[in-house]
């Protein structure tokens, strides 16, 4: 399922993939506390965690096992359906981190918090889009921009930074996907929209700001 998630988003966006996500990833919520060592930090569904020194980069991929658990019984690519949306968007989100990240460290390219969380809601609309264009019951499409930008939650626990982060990434994606909703309202992805959503992946956060801020988006 995983591979299936981060080979969807390759082709989404027109690009090589060389790393597995299978390879990195890590279930065991107990081996991830390890890995922090030990400290206080927010308990979490989904994390990635990156290790950079001066000449390479190690990451992992943290999906709680309960999370998969439910997912594979309730398999979006199957149904995705109200029961199992709010899974499919936190599973994807870190086959989304994962896929930015390292697609951009092996252009040795730096990139910003912002611009990760950014990215990975256009990937999580996008890719719900996708799916429900496959599928026979695709009446979830019409509430999809209300149901991730609306009203988003956000984990009470986070620090100002991350909160304000978080908003400012949901903000921002949620302004250019409203103007992709309101401009390709098919299901099915147009030449166009898939031509701009691979510009949108490769720019930076200030371009991919200035983009939104736009008087395309305006």
């Amino acid at each position: 399922m995983l591979r299936d998630f981060q080979l969807m988003l390759s082709r989404l966006y027109g690009i090589e993939q060389a790393l597995d996500v299978c390879d990195f990833l890590l279930t065991d919520a107990c081996l991830l506390a390890e890995l922090e060592g030990g400290a206080d930090v927010r308990p979490t569904p989904e994390k990635v965690l990156v290790q950079e020194s001066s000449d390479e980069m190690g990451i992992t991929l943290y999906l709680d096992a309960k999370l998969l658990e439910r997912l594979t019984s309730l398999d979006p690519r199957r149904q995705l359906s109200r029961a199992n949306l709010a899974d499919f968007w936190t599973v994807l989100e870190g086959v989304s981190h994962f896929n930015y990240i390292t697609w951009n460290a092996a252009a040795d390219k730096s990139i910003t918090l912002l611009e990760i969380e950014m990215q990975a809601e256009v990937d999580k609309y996008v890719s719900a889009r996708l799916l429900l264009g496959q599928q026979p019951d695709n009446t979830l499409i019409d509430s999809l921009f209300s149901r991730l930008f609306d009203d988003p939650g956000f984990d009470a626990s986070l620090g100002p930074s991350e909160l304000s982060r978080y908003r400012s990434a949901s903000l921002y994606a949620g302004r250019f996907c409203r103007s992709l909703e309101q401009r390709f309202p098919t299901t099915s992805l147009a030449p166009e929209m898939l031509e701009e959503l691979r510009a949108f992946f490769r720019l930076s956060q200030p371009a991919k700001v200035g983009h939104i801020q736009s008087a395309l988006f305006a």
